[in-house]
């Protein structure tokens, strides 16, 4: 018969507890990187949709801006899709944990016509959110963002850009 040694209870409990501590730093690092992961795409996505409107209003739009002026939502969105002018996911006005809604503003007798682009993030608080900025993009082409809680945004039908902290290129 062969002397057969195995692990004791001790030892086992060690390694667990090791394991324990190893994740318990782990894990809030790889929720922040995601975090700052799905910011970095909401800046891109930004930048694509600014790019799209402006190349809309270039080409199909004949001088307009993409978007039903007055009806804040995802017609900017549907519309810069429709001219191939970005991709199905950004269409749905989410993407990488941000919500996404645009709008055009009609031409006045005192001002030219105007567009913006915002993103909140869709999951504001808590263990699993998305993110802790909101940005917004306008005609002017300058991404900003604002660090005040998402949760005290203001609901997406009544969006407007942040007048905060523009991004640095």
């Amino acid at each position: 018969m062969q002397n057969q040694r195995g692990f004791s209870l001790l030892e086992l409990l060690v390694v667990v507890v090791i394991i324990g501590l190893i994740a318990a730093i782990a894990v809030p690092n790889m929720l922040a990187a995601r975090r700052a992961a799905n910011e970095g795409s909401s800046v891109s996505a930004l930048r694509t949709l600014y790019s799209a409107n402006v190349s809309f209003a270039a080409t199909v739009g004949n001088g307009n801006y993409a978007g039903t002026a007055g009806v804040v939502g995802i017609s900017a969105l549907s519309d810069l899709a429709s001219a191939r002018l970005i991709d199905k996911v950004l269409e749905t006005g989410e993407k990488s944990g941000y919500l996404y809604v645009g709008n055009r503003i009609e031409e006045t007798a005192t001002t030219s016509e105007t567009f913006y682009f915002a993103s909140n993030p869709s999951t504001p608080s808590g263990l699993v959110m998305t993110g802790t900025k909101r940005y917004g993009v306008a005609t002017d082409g300058v991404i900003r963002f604002d660090a005040s809680s998402p949760l005290l945004a203001v609901p997406l039908d009544e969006v407007t850009i942040p007048a905060a902290t523009a991004v640095e290129n």
